[in-house]
């Protein structure tokens, strides 16, 4: 959702600033700060590792092992604007996960950020073999889904004013439930 969406959603008056963004085609959380010091105390925890992104996908595949991390350095794919690639001349790129549940085809897989590149969770994932199900990007458009099978579950961070931890978790949407439950 784009800010002047959210400002005619909840009635605001003044400018708010997105704090994390989404994939075009990806459910879930997105953070927006009210004013500039919120915005910057909250990426400044993005740099330090404090801000927690956790992500669901369904991968077309599976990952092994069960649980790890990938470190594969992520650049911009030569003679694209958009599409990413893994090249050793990358930036350095740390996604952790872990299966959660398999079927026949296909994974359910919680991802978690480290590092924040464009398209990472997606270019980790076609790298090892297992794209996300529904990505055209990086693997293949699929009939059983209409968009890429990703969504931002969990975020949580200290919060810049009572200095609590804060977390926000948005449940599974219902496009990918109903493909779980075919």
């Amino acid at each position: 959702m784009g800010s002047n969406i959210i400002l005619k959603l909840f009635g605001l008056k003044r400018k708010i600033r997105p704090v994390n963004r989404l994939d075009r085609d990806t459910s879930g959380i997105v953070v927006f700060a009210k004013n500039e010091y919120i915005q910057t105390s909250l990426v400044k925890q993005m740099a330090v590792k404090t801000f927690y992104k956790e992500y669901l996908a369904i991968l077309d595949g599976f990952l092994t092992p069960e649980k790890g991390t990938i470190t594969a350095p992520i650049a911009r794919k030569e003679g694209s604007i958009i599409q990413r690639c893994v090249r050793e001349d990358g930036a350095p790129s740390i996604t952790h996960y872990e299966v959660l549940n398999t079927t026949d085809k296909f994974s359910i897989v919680k991802f978690v950020l480290e590092t924040g590149r464009t398209h990472q969770i997606r270019v980790h994932s076609a790298h090892m073999g297992s794209p996300i199900l529904g990505d055209s990007l990086y693997g293949d458009y699929s009939e059983l889904i209409s968009r890429q099978a990703l969504h931002a579950n969990k975020i949580s961070f200290i919060h810049p004013i009572s200095k609590k931890k804060v977390e926000y978790i948005s449940t599974f949407p219902e496009d990918l439930n109903n493909f779980l439950h075919k």
